[in-house]
């Protein structure tokens, strides 16, 4: 099969792809976005299946939007990268799925956002409807520190910081899970540890492989199922009373510490997943 693999910059994950695609026989076709264009409807289908790996939200759903439009199969699907591009979206098919999620709210004003704090107990965090990598992800321990980021935010020139994203605290044993999986199987997991309650890889946690239990895989696929399936990384974390905790579910997904720690090719099961 042709396999385009869909990028900005090629970074460990895509060479990975790279050399997952060429060693599994099939052909690999690379398309730097900022270097070419996608026609929409119409030329011929240059590949069978996409690997949609660009950093970017708004052009990974672009670019596979685009390549849907050319009878392209795409991984993943314009609307699973539409619906874990957003946060609020996100959290609404998690729950309406019956999974475990922070205790959340939406609110439109300062005024809403401090009462909507007020409703779930300090302390809180604020987070951006859209973003990865933890970026303008803030936590308030009372009104002044909310009141502080939320005036911050609605300075911001962007409609988007006026729409409040409001979750519940968890008190993480220093700990998080970034676990990888698809609507029909669990892959691996991995424990990022860190001394700060941020605990992205990309801001300095330490990756360390995550103990499997039936619990966590259960979740990972039911997740995955909640967004629309596909090869997806999910964040969860772990409640002292409530058990795991879905957080987050990520369409373009880094995977190059996980599979380090985990010996797991990870690369090699998303070819194997897109071309399934």
């Amino acid at each position: 099969m042709r396999v385009a693999l869909i990028y900005e910059r090629m970074r460990e994950e895509e060479r990975q792809i790279m050399r997952a695609i060429e060693g599994s026989g099939h052909e690999a076709v690379p398309i730097h976005l900022n270097s070419n264009f996608l026609s929409i409807g119409w030329g011929n289908p240059f590949a069978d299946v996409a690997i949609i790996r660009a950093i970017s939200t708004a052009k990974a759903h672009a670019s596979a939007t685009a390549l849907s439009s050319l009878g392209i199969k795409v991984v993943n699907a314009p609307e699973v990268i539409s619906t874990c591009g957003n946060k609020l979206v996100t959290s609404v098919r998690l729950s309406q799925a019956g999974i475990p999620t922070p205790k959340t709210v939406v609110a439109f004003s300062l005024e809403g956002a401090m009462e909507a704090a007020e409703e779930i107990g300090y302390p809180v965090v604020v987070k951006p409807v859209n973003g990865s990598w933890g970026r303008l992800v803030s936590l308030a321990q009372d009104k002044e520190e909310l009141r502080t980021i939320l005036e911050h935010r609605e300075a911001i020139p962007s409609p988007y910081y006026r729409i409040h994203y409001i979750q519940e605290f968890i008190r993480k044993p220093g700990r998080d899970i970034r676990a990888y999986g698809t609507e029909n199987r669990f892959i691996t997991a991995i424990y990022r540890v860190s001394d700060h309650w941020v605990t992205n890889t990309a801001r300095g946690a330490r990756a360390e492989p995550a103990e499997y239990t039936e619990e966590l895989a259960s979740l990972v696929i039911r997740a995955a199922k909640a967004v629309g399936g596909g090869f997806l990384g999910i964040d969860l974390a772990e409640d002292e009373r409530r058990g795991l905790i879905v957080i987050e579910v990520n369409a373009v997904t880094e995977f190059k510490n996980a599979a380090r720690v985990t010996n797991m090719d990870i690369a090699r099961e998303m070819v194997s997943y897109a071309v399934g």
